[in-house]
């Protein structure tokens, strides 16, 4: 599995509804496309970035499929219109790690 994680500031003075429609619209989008395993919402509490989604895919290639479609490139384009900062990542597994470790393991 991989993690896509997008972090990014909102602009001042953002329509708060308008971005509340958008990001709705758009992880429900997400949520429907073959290959997401699921999706993570989180706030900075110190501020800055202020959003990260990460969106967990079985493969690379899954994502990649994704990230050419017109719904995908839209809904970027209309992000834009109320953040700044906007940041993409790619995480895979650790070669050395490869599964979570909890105390005691």
């Amino acid at each position: 599995m991989i993690e896509v994680v997008w972090t990014y500031d909102l602009l001042p003075g953002v329509d708060m509804q308008a971005y509340g429609q958008w990001a709705k619209k758009s992880v429900a989008q997400g949520l429907k496309v073959p290959g997401v395993v699921e999706c993570r919402f989180h706030r900075n509490i110190l501020l800055s970035p202020q959003v990260r989604i990460t969106y967990v895919w079985r493969t690379l290639d899954d994502w990649a499929k994704y990230v050419m479609t017109t719904e995908r490139q839209a809904s970027v384009a209309e992000l834009r219109n109320f953040a700044t900062n906007i940041r993409m990542e790619i995480w895979g597994p650790s070669p050395l790690f490869p599964k979570p470790l909890s105390p005691g393991e």
